[in-house]
């Protein structure tokens, strides 16, 4: 149950990011509300979380894929575009989530 919050937790937390942008510096009502109601949403499942897991494990997952997905969301829905670093960058935050993942003793699975 803890990876289904986890995952709640990184999906909210995107979904805030991508509405502070759209709020345009908290000067649009709806994107500003959404930013503080999906981010509130996400600390609680991340509270949830930390019930079951160590809080750097859970932070390393929780951040590195949130700034994935951010990233993603930015070239499709801003039209950000991410150079070469950017991406070789994202890509070894990947592999480190994967590593803790697959290799950590401290993931509890």
């Amino acid at each position: 149950m803890h990876w289904l919050y986890l995952s709640v937790a990184i999906l909210f937390e995107t979904i805030g990011t991508s509405a502070l942008q759209a709020s345009q510096q908290f000067t649009r009502l709806g994107p500003s509300v959404l930013v503080l109601v999906s981010y509130a949403l996400a600390f609680y499942f991340l509270s949830l979380v930390l019930r079951f897991m160590p809080v750097g494990i859970v932070y390393a997952i929780w951040s590195g894929l949130g700034i994935c997905f951010i990233a993603a969301i930015g070239w499709v829905m801003f039209g950000q575009r991410l150079d070469l670093p950017a991406v070789v960058g994202m890509g070894l935050i990947m592999a480190g989530i994967l590593v803790i993942n697959i290799y950590s003793r401290s993931a509890m699975h």
